[in-house]
């Protein structure tokens, strides 16, 4: 019978030896460890975003014992093994004292090693069940540890045991104990936390006061011999512990990027986690400085004119906004005058004008389906004849749609979607407010725009990824805009004397380094942009607001432009931006201007189309446009008949959203002596001309004599937002 018990029981501890001998290595169940997050990683391997990709459980990331407290490291082996670095896997002396304790009843310590604990956390066949462990399962375990022992490092077992050990709750692990209920790395735990997590691995679930009764044992266990703990104020430390959540589901700089790439691993990206840190701190801080103008979001890109990685991807301002989560870098926005520089790339490349032609600023109206568009400039004041380099930079409004009448919408619609914009209809659809911006855009894809500019013309993807060799002779760039045309638009854009006529001389626009720029805001000032690049960078930024509302009394360099400058010259710390090197095929000669109309200078040219002398001979009066709509033929008391010149009846007015509305006012210019004017019904001037700050709405004009008689009468309608809207008092 004996025999056949001792049989018996060689039989169970073979049978519980063939799985235990095959229990995986240290190595394996590391790389086998799973984070319930996963890291968005820069192009170095710094962190910027962490994402939570498992709602099952809480892993943080595997800590090594080396980064972990040596009071935690302590605290676990007096708490759970005190005679861990004396054993082999099993401490035979506490199994032999919990055999006594239970056949006398009494309680004792388990004898349960940590060996044998970790056992049963890296092979289910060893794992405690609902009822226990079996006496199959107990052999095994016992079997097991002692395999660890012997092929594990004692180090290397306490490691991996604390990093998969569970805690409480969903909590597994060490790191995400320590982040979450004490809110710091494993590392930066001091005795009393170290004292509640072991507490915790003894009874995971079990409520604060016996946590915290626990605990004070552990405490009472690492003091010197002699000393006492100081439990006093245990139980509101580990209740309060216990409650804290401080691990945040996600965290970071980078979240709209991690939404997009991270899945359940790590990836690293091609951002930059310096700069993206710098673009996130620098965006946050113009939007408080814009709070009170009514503006609460922004995005930002950086791309690499080289590759087309992004190197900075900012989606939102985070906590400032109301809609944090919505990624303003692809979001679709209304341009504004950002689109300017590819008609006049497109008009030169075509050899309609050059950077020296002349372009008359001037009041204009464009007869259109709907009505006379009748565009107005940034300051409302029209600079005569002024050259294209002059009317780019300084981002006149009529010169512009003048070229866009030489292009026609539909051929500069075709132009930016070969530049990567996608509009969502034909250009015929925009009309003639195209050249103004009226297409919606992303600050992606226009930032990548922009890019093709500085790359002469040479379009290609951006990508998040980091870019190698290989991968970018497989798609190389296509050839979208002339390269020449490309260039001089860069010199154009790069220019402060060209820009100084809206901008002044010393705007925010100018850096210390070779860079060329351009601002834009849509209607209603809903959106302002500053989108420009350096020889290697191109920076494009937005600010708005996500709900559409418009901003109040932001222009151009207010607005955007100051968190360029600031990207671009941190870019530039350290790192020069020389003058691009011209193309083949352009030729730079000394130019002179008629009638002083602009400093004689050296100017860009398509080989061809160069020319030394720019001049008019004669004026024409662009406001002598042929009277429509009149119902009236009076005379102004000399035998002339009186008539209202200027705007003609049916006249569309549209605001110009780069200008503030308190700055805008309409002109009105008649013939005749001794005139009177009304608006509405309303007197409104004496003269031949008169000036009005516009408001939404359809008027009626009149001139009238002294003693009242109507002598002419136009009607017209504005639209945009009026003055009213910039104010600065919220809820009005």
């Amino acid at each position: 019978m004996a025999r056949l018990r001792s049989r018996f029981a060689l039989f169970l501890i073979a049978l519980c030896a063939q799985p235990a001998w095959a229990i995986p290595t240290f190595d394996e169940v590391r790389q086998d460890f799973r984070p319930s997050d996963a890291r968005l990683l820069d192009r170095h391997g710094d962190v910027l975003q962490r994402l939570r990709t498992d709602a099952t459980v809480r892993r943080g990331q595997w800590v090594p014992l080396a980064d972990m407290s040596p009071a935690l490291r302590q605290a676990i082996v007096l708490s759970e093994d005190k005679r861990f670095y004396e054993h082999s896997g099993v401490d035979w002396r506490a199994v032999s004292a919990a055999a006594w304790g239970n056949l006398w009843h009494s309680r004792t310590r388990g004898a349960s090693t940590l060996s044998m604990q970790l056992a049963g956390l890296v092979d289910g066949d060893w794992r405690q069940g609902p009822g226990g462990r079996t006496v199959v399962q107990k052999l095994g375990q016992a079997v097991a540890a002692q395999v660890l022992d012997r092929r594990w490092r004692k180090d290397d077992i306490l490691e991996a045991y604390l990093n998969l050990v569970p805690f409480r709750g969903e909590l597994v692990g060490i790191d995400a104990l320590s982040r979450t209920l004490f809110g710091k790395a494993a590392h930066g735990l001091d005795e009393r936390e170290a004292a509640v997590a072991a507490a915790l691995v003894r009874a995971p679930n079990a409520r604060p006061a016996l946590v915290a009764q626990r605990a004070c044992g552990v405490l009472q266990a690492l003091q010197p011999p002699g000393g006492r703990a100081d439990c006093a104020a245990l139980d509101l430390f580990t209740a309060g512990a216990l409650q804290r959540r401080a691990f945040d589901a996600t965290e970071g700089v980078a979240p709209h990027v991690a939404r997009q790439l991270v899945r359940t691993a790590d990836v690293r990206s091609s951002l930059r986690a310096p700069l993206q840190r710098f673009a996130v701190q620098t965006l946050q801080q113009q939007l408080r400085e814009l709070r009170g103008r009514h503006v609460e979001d922004g995005a930002l890109v950086v791309l690499d004119n080289a590759t087309g990685e992004v190197l900075a991807w900012v989606g939102s301002s985070g906590g400032l906004s109301q809609a944090g989560e919505v990624d303003g870098v692809t979001a679709l926005r209304q341009a504004g005058s950002t689109l300017k520089p590819f008609l006049y790339a497109q008009a030169i490349a075509s050899h309609r004008i050059t950077a020296a032609s002349l372009l008359e600023d001037a009041p204009t109206h464009i007869p259109t389906a709907g009505g006379l568009y009748i565009p107005q400039n940034y300051d409302h004041q029209f600079k005569g004849w002024v050259s294209a380099r002059t009317a780019l930079a300084a981002s006149l409004n009529v010169p512009a749609v003048r070229t866009l009448v030489m292009v026609t919408p539909d051929a500069f619609g075709r132009q930016l979607r070969a530049v990567g914009l996608p509009l969502r209809e034909a250009g015929d659809y925009y009309g003639y407010s195209l050249a103004l911006g009226s297409a919606e855009v992303s600050v992606l894809t226009l930032a990548n725009a922009y890019r093709t500019l500085a790359n002469g013309g040479r379009f290609s993807p951006t990508t998040l990824l980091p870019a190698d060799a290989r991968a970018r002779a497989a798609a190389p760039p296509r050839q979208v805009l002339d390269a020449a045309a490309a260039f001089i638009v860069g010199d154009m854009l790069s220019d402060p004397n060209a820009r100084a006529r809206t901008f002044g001389t010393d705007s925010v626009l100018a850096t210390r380094f070779w860079s060329a720029v351009k601002t834009g805001t849509s209607k209603d000032m809903r959106d302002n942009w500053a989108v420009g690049w350096s020889r290697r960078y191109t920076v494009a930024v937005w600010v708005g607001n996500a709900s559409g509302q418009p901003m109040w009394d932001v222009s151009g360099t207010s607005g955007a432009a100051p968190v360029w400058a600031a990207v671009m010259h941190f870019l530039h710390a350290r790192e020069p931006s020389r003058t691009p090197d011209p193309p083949p095929g352009v030729v730079r000669v000394p130019v002179r201007f008629g009638g002083q109309l602009e400093a004689a200078r050296s100017e860009w040219f398509l080989s061809g189309t160069q020319q030394t002398l720019f001049a008019m001979d004669s004026v024409a009066n662009s406001g002598q446009l042929a009277r429509a709509g009149s119902t009236f033929d009076a005379s102004s008391g000399d035998g002339e008949p009186a008539r209202i010149v200027a705007p003609v009846s049916g006249t569309i007015v549209a605001l110009d959203p780069d200008i503030p509305p308190s700055r805008q006012r309409l002109q009105f210019s008649a013939e005749g002596e001794q005139l009177r004017w009304t608006l509405d019904g309303q007197p409104l001037a004496r003269g031949a001309t008169a000036q009005w700050l516009p408001w939404p709405g359809r008027h009626t004009a009149q001139i009238v004599d002294a003693r009242g008689r109507v002598l002419d009468e136009v009607r017209f309608e504005v639209r945009g937002a009026g003055v009213r809207a910039a104010r600065t008092t919220p809820g009005r």
